[in-house]
């Protein structure tokens, strides 16, 4: 299981967040997702502790808790989504033989 840590300061490392859910157990893994063009952390973090008590009690514990000037959101990770790189949209815009007709050139 997979602990989803939300609304993080943005100043946060993984040293941090790993020295406050070690009071609930040991952390296995610590995971802090950065914005891909500005490198800067997104605000949401997932940890991953040796047993599923230990996870429990960090969630009864944190969910709530003021930390780094911020009220955190503590759950259980949800499985990831499988998304497709194409968004759901569907394709098209362009004829039969993939040429868009309506376009002005």
């Amino acid at each position: 299981m997979s602990i989803y840590v939300g609304n993080l300061s943005y100043d946060v490392t993984e040293a941090d967040l790993t020295s406050v859910f070690a009071e609930y157990g040991s952390v296995s893994r610590v995971q802090i997702p950065t914005d891909r063009d500005t490198g800067r952390v997104r605000g949401f973090g997932f940890v991953e502790m040796g047993a599923d008590s230990e996870e429990q009690a960090a969630i009864d514990a944190l969910d709530g808790a003021a930390w780094m000037g911020r009220d955190l959101k503590v759950n259980k990770a949800k499985p990831r989504e499988n998304r497709s790189s194409f968004g759901g949209g569907g394709g098209g815009g362009g004829d039969r033989n993939g040429s868009f007709s309506s376009r002005r050139y």
